[in-house]
């Protein structure tokens, strides 16, 4: 089964910029894969999302600052985040979601990893 390890989180100022990456263990080829954050006291929240052509789909808190990438030839999935704001800060994780008739939907989630933003 395909395992997904972030990396790429860190301490930045207001207005800075980070990229986070996802690994993948095995091929994400057939797989949509989308990005997610979770704040202190607050529901995870969906960022955005990367479909198995390459369409792509932002929540509206960061659209026009963050850029989800994938390159699946390296099993990797990016997210260019650009102008940070404060409230930016979370847990950022990645999802990798398929289907097949046999399996049905198949969901699968990295451990994370953390972004403050603050000065």
């Amino acid at each position: 089964q395909v395992q997904l390890v972030e990396s790429g989180g860190g301490l930045v100022q207001p207005g800075g910029s980070l990229r986070l990456s996802c690994a993948a263990s095995g091929s994400i080829f057939n797989y949509a894969m989308g990005w997610y954050r979770l704040a202190p006291g607050q529901q995870r929240e969906w960022v955005a999302l990367i479909t198995t052509s390459g369409s792509t789909n932002y929540a509206d808190s960061v659209k026009g600052r963050f850029t989800v990438s994938r390159d699946n030839a390296r099993n990797t999935v990016y997210l260019e985040m650009n102008s940070l704001k404060p409230e930016d800060t979370a847990v950022y994780s990645c999802k990798a979601t398929t289907y097949s008739d046999s399996a049905g939907f198949v969901e699968l989630w990295g451990q994370g990893t953390l972004v403050t933003v603050s000065s």
